[in-house]
C-alpha cells in the first residue's frame, strides 16, 4: 500500500507539472486543464484553486452517471482534487522563471508537457487507489459504454476544450490559452497513454509487487 501511495502521489505531481509546462509553453494549455484555466481567466482566480473546484464538480457528475455503481471510496477524489490544485499552484511557482523566447523552445515545453501528463496518468492509474476526477469521469464513461480508455480520453479532452473555448468566447471575446498545443494534446495524450502503458505499466506493477 505504501508503494501504491508513493506511485499515486508521484503521478499526481507529474500531471501537475505537465499542466504547468503546457501553460508556460504559451501554445495552449493542456485539455485536462483547459476548463479550469478558462474558469480562472473568467473569474480572475488562481488556476490551482479552479482546478480543485472543477475536479470536485467532475466527482458529482460521476455520482449522477453511475448512481448505485459509484463506489464510496471514490468520494476520496474530493481530497485528491484539493491536493492536485495545490500541486498545480506549486508547479507554476517552480516554473516562474521559465520564459521561452522562440517558437522552437515553446514546442519543447509542449512536448515535455504531453509526456509528463501521459506518464502521470499511467502512474496513478496503475497505483489503483483513487482516480483523478477527470480520469474518474473517463473511467465512468468507459464502464457505461465499453469504449477503450484511450479513446474515451481523447473524446473527453476534446469536449473539455470545446466547452472552455465557448466559455472564453462568451466571457472575454477571445480564446486565450487555447491554441494549437491544446489540440495536439487533446489528440496526443490518449495515444501516448496507449503507447507508454505497454512498457511503463509492467515496470510499475513489478515495483509494487516486489518483496524485500
Amino acid at each position: 500500500m505504501i508503494k501504491r501511495v508513493i506511485i499515486y502521489i508521484v503521478g499526481m505531481f507529474l500531471l501537475a507539472m505537465g499542466v504547468a509546462f503546457s501553460i508556460k509553453s504559451g501554445l495552449g494549455v493542456s485539455p485536462v486543464s483547459s476548463f479550469p484555466y478558462a474558469m480562472s481567466i473568467v473569474l480572475d482566480k488562481d488556476v490551482g484553486l479552479m482546478s480543485a473546484l472543477v475536479f470536485m464538480f467532475y466527482v458529482m457528475v460521476q455520482i449522477a452517471l453511475l448512481r448505485k455503481e459509484f463506489h464510496p471510496k471514490n468520494l476520496l477524489q474530493v481530497g485528491v482534487a484539493s491536493m492536485f490544485g495545490i500541486f498545480v499552484s506549486f508547479s507554476n511557482a517552480l516554473l516562474i522563471t521559465v520564459y521561452p523566447d522562440t517558437y522552437l523552445s515553446r514546442i519543447y515545453l509542449l512536448l515535455i508537457s504531453l509526456v509528463l501528463i501521459a506518464i502521470g496518468i499511467i502512474f496513478y492509474l496503475t497505483a489503483n487507489l483513487v482516480p483523478q476526477p477527470p480520469e474518474g469521469m473517463v473511467l465512468s464513461i468507459q464502464k457505461k459504454t465499453g469504449i477503450p480508455f484511450s479513446k474515451v480520453k481523447i473524446i473527453f479532452d476534446c469536449s473539455s476544450v470545446l466547452v472552455a473555448a465557448f466559455l472564453l468566447l462568451v466571457a472575454t471575446g477571445q480564446v486565450q490559452g487555447l491554441r494549437e498545443g491544446t489540440l495536439i494534446a487533446a489528440l496526443g495524450v490518449g495515444k501516448l497513454i496507449g503507447i507508454l502503458s505497454k512498457w511503463l505499466r509492467p515496470v510499475l506493477i513489478s515495483f509494487i509487487e516486489k518483496a524485500y
